[in-house]
């Protein structure tokens, strides 16, 4: 199938320079390391984040994580910059239970970016780590998180998303080739719409899509809009598919969800790390790739993804500058 998205812009952000990188290679267990113009006190750079996969295989350590983060920050920022960011930390690794952390620390250096939510209720988050540099993400690494996920608005108005989000969520019992399947049946949905959309691979089980708008939609629309193509797709598979909540109501099938299409609600950013053995990645594919017999949802790690964007850029980057209506349904 041609992918009929628009064209990549014909260069990536200028890569980290290499001396940046033998310098925390250089560093002790700790110290401080200037990365993007920026210091930074890095801590435990020997203490393993994320085990091995098997026994043939190397544990990463944290100073391997930082180095992935800076070189990815550059392409990565587009898709986080001027959104609150909600961060899965695991301070203590991915094999150890994580927790979401959204309210910027106290001792954040000053030159990282925030954003007061006007509409925090008490007890509620009320000031957000916003990543407008490239340092701010190596900045989250060094925090412990393991997984970035922005927020669909921007925080210049919070209320409006810029994405409508399409989360194709396995069941236990839904196999990579019927994943494909809806994948694929949406990409033929978007395609008879005329919309431009990009999917990525989340790292773990499932595959995601992001449409990008144009300003003045709310969530509702979105919602609404990503439950008609949901509803469209499911008919045409009824059997691989819940519309069930709870997942032991699901009896293993997919689940097409359209209700991260809320405020504060977030999907994992394209080329964040994700909290499993060997360090998956959230790595953007284009439509074609749906179908390559080799594609797998946590085919690439940070050991990997870097040749991966080397090899075929970042598909993702089409969505840039692509805002759009959504077409109504015929």
């Amino acid at each position: 199938m041609a992918d009929l998205s628009p064209p990549l812009p014909p260069t990536l952000p200028e890569p980290l320079p290499d001396d940046a990188l033998e310098a925390l290679v250089q560093l002790d267990n700790q110290g401080t390391w200037e990365v993007f113009g920026r210091e930074l006190k890095v801590t435990n750079l020997d203490k393993v984040l994320f085990p091995a996969t098997d026994a043939t295989s190397e544990p990463v350590t944290k100073r391997e994580f930082l180095a992935y983060v800076a070189r990815i920050a550059p392409v990565a920022l587009p898709y986080v910059q001027g959104r609150a960011l909600n961060l899965r930390r695991h301070p203590d690794g991915a094999d150890k239970k994580g927790f979401w952390h959204k309210q910027r620390p106290d001792h954040a250096p000053e030159w990282l970016g925030a954003w007061d939510n006007p509409d925090a209720d008490p007890g509620e988050t009320t000031t957000y780590v916003v990543a407008d540099e490239p340092a701010a993400l190596v900045w989250a690494a060094n925090f412990g998180a393991l997984e970035w996920n922005p927020w669909t608005s921007r925080t210049d108005a919070p209320h409006e998303p810029t994405y409508a989000l399409i989360d194709l969520d396995p069941g236990e019992s839904t196999t990579w080739e019927e994943l494909l399947v809806l994948a694929r049946l949406h990409r033929t949905a978007l395609e008879h719409l005329g919309v431009t959309s990009r999917a990525k691979v989340t790292g773990k089980r499932g595959i995601q899509i992001w449409v990008p708008i144009v300003a003045g939609y709310t969530f509702d629309d979105t919602r609404n809009w990503v439950k008609g193509v949901a509803r469209t797709v499911g008919k045409v598979v009824p059997e691989l598919v819940s519309w069930e909540w709870e997942v032991k109501k699901r009896k293993g099938l997919a689940r097409l969800d359209y209700t991260q299409n809320a405020i504060n609600k977030t999907l994992v950013a394209p080329w964040s790390t994700r909290p499993t053995p060997g360090a998956t990645v959230s790595v953007p594919i284009t439509w074609d790739e749906l179908d390559d017999p080799d594609l797998r949802p946590d085919r690439w790690t940070i050991r990997t993804a870097l040749d991966r964007l080397e090899e075929k850029g970042d598909p993702f980057r089409a969505a840039l500058g692509s805002a759009q209506e959504l077409p109504a349904f015929e």
